[in-house]
């Protein structure tokens, strides 16, 4: 068996991505991103019209703020000493909802903030690829931890003896964002969260529930 592994996404958990996207659409698009909206169908709208956008365009925003925002991206506080300090104990590697398109760019980007990790990207739920990397690697324990509860419920289903971390580590939209129910924990800081990621991965695999293993998941 191998060191404990820590698999963990990026944005919102690392790197602040809302607030930097919001100031860039308002500075260079003028299109208003209210993030209380729980999607980007309603949230992201035309300031001089207060219409919704297009689907096609708010994918297009995200690619183009990806091909050349990710420079605005400053890491959650805490977030880069923590995990310099849990790399001691663990591997750890980055499993990010972001296209192929800019992978070396994540790479880059997270070793420039001193988070020199492998990183793994991926499009839809994390489950199947982070099972792959655990089977891959043969950790004694495994931690996973994202803001997205869609994730948890994906990695409950695919790989349930995998802890399971909820962290939003974004201040402007955590309060607005329900605990993911698949999750073991709901954490947003780093202060707190590195303690319990430490206790747990010292504990070995997280407990087995059958029954996440056979829920139906989109």
């Amino acid at each position: 068996m191998n060191r404990p592994l820590i698999i963990t996404d990026c944005d919102e958990v690392l790197l602040h991505m809302v607030v930097p996207f919001r100031q860039w659409l308002e500075e260079k698009h003028d299109v208003h991103f209210d993030m209380r909206e729980q999607g980007f169908t309603e949230a992201l709208r035309h300031k001089d019209s207060g219409e919704p956008l297009e689907r096609e365009l708010v994918w297009a925003l995200l690619i183009g703020f990806f091909d050349s925002e990710m420079h605005r991206q400053a890491p959650i506080a805490g977030a880069v000493q923590a995990l310099r300090r849990l790399s001691e104990v663990a591997d750890i590697v980055v499993l990010t909802n972001i296209g192929e398109r800019h992978h070396e760019l994540r790479v880059a980007q997270l070793a420039g903030h001193g988070l020199p990790f492998p990183v793994f990207w991926n499009q839809g739920g994390k489950g199947r690829p982070l099972a792959r990397i655990v089977a891959e690697r043969r950790p004694r324990a495994a931690l996973f931890i994202d803001d997205l509860a869609e994730h948890h419920h994906s990695v409950a289903k695919h790989a349930p003896q995998v802890w399971r971390l909820h962290m939003v580590g974004e201040p402007e939209i955590a309060g607005g964002v329900p605990a993911a129910s698949h999750a073991h924990a709901r954490i947003d800081d780093w202060a707190t969260a590195e303690a319990w990621i430490a206790a747990r991965l010292a504990d070995g695999h997280a407990p087995f529930n059958p029954a996440e293993t056979t829920e139906s998941l989109s």
